[in-house]
């Protein structure tokens, strides 16, 4: 039987590999905090104590690590994968990260016979928990159909898109857009409740016209109750909107919206909102 690995057991990767131990498959896990295990262990997966470890014992190891230093320290560090990578083993990584980090994993890990997938998934804590993930894998073919019944597991849209690189710059492409989109909505509700608005009212007239969306319908919950549990911490956000930022710059294509949206989280983040979930911005913006 196949084994398999997941490394980084964050909010959506403890989800996903939870989904992957239900879902009958033989799981390895790695955390860089050893305590994040231990829900697993309790369920039956098998821990290591290294992804270096991981990549020795399983056929196909996934990581969902949180930013593209956290990527290549997994992969290059001392301990990494890229050490117990041998032919025919598949690598594959739902991280968000640059296409250039992608595709430097890439090359290490084919120069030792390896397989690489990048598959970064659009979709937070409770579409990671509900399996109803978006997932936007690129790169070895041979490697996507196999873990195809795996990524099933996780996703409700699965889609193949080319060559590594790709999948990393649609999912910048998606969260540019969702991070305007909130602040979008943060600004609005602010300005709404200076107004003397009532904030339920402007979210139902929103959710009845051409701006209804799942998002506003569930961030505005949070802003409503004035809790933000972070299923999509605003760190993230803002690291995303970098890549964003640094991707413009690359195609020389202006990005003039994305710009002052990442300067907003970014105030967030100096407010020590980074943990929160992103829709916490909402509190640096209703500030007198």
């Amino acid at each position: 039987m196949k084994q398999y690995g997941f490394l980084g057991l964050g909010i959506m990767g403890t989800a996903m590999a939870t989904n992957l131990v239900k879902g009958g498959y033989p799981v390895t896990v790695w955390n860089r905090s050893p305590g994040k295990t231990e829900e697993l262990a309790a369920m039956g997966a098998r821990v290591a104590l290294s992804p270096a470890a991981v990549m020795a014992h399983c056929d196909i190891t996934f990581a969902m690590l949180s930013d593209p230093a956290a990527a290549r320290t997994v992969c290059f560090g001392d301990q990494g994968v890229l050490g117990a990578m041998t032919a025919g083993k598949g690598y594959v990584d739902f991280s968000t990260v640059d296409a250039a980090t992608s595709l430097e994993i890439r090359t290490a890990l084919i120069a030792r016979g390896g397989r690489f997938l990048e598959a970064p998934v659009s979709g937070s804590k409770k579409p990671a928990e509900d399996g109803s993930l978006i997932i936007l894998a690129a790169g070895d073919r041979s490697l996507y159909d196999e873990v195809l019944p795996c990524l099933e597991k996780l996703g409700k849209k699965i889609l193949h898109l080319g060559a590594v690189g790709n999948g990393a710059r649609m999912k910048i492409v998606v969260n540019l857009i969702m991070g305007g989109m909130m602040a979008a909505l943060c600004e609005g509700l602010a300005l709404g409740e200076k107004s003397q608005l009532n904030l339920v009212e402007i979210l139902d007239v929103l959710d009845a016209g051409a701006l209804g969306n799942p998002l506003f319908r569930l961030k505005g919950e949070n802003i409503i109750a004035d809790a933000y549990p972070a299923a999509f911490p605003l760190k993230h956000m803002q690291k995303d909107l970098r890549l964003a930022i640094d991707l413009g710059d690359e195609l020389m294509q202006r990005l003039p919206c994305t710009a002052a949206v990442n300067e907003l989280f970014k105030g967030a983040r100096q407010a020590a909102l980074g943990e929160e979930d992103f829709s916490s911005l909402f509190k640096t913006l209703r500030r007198p």
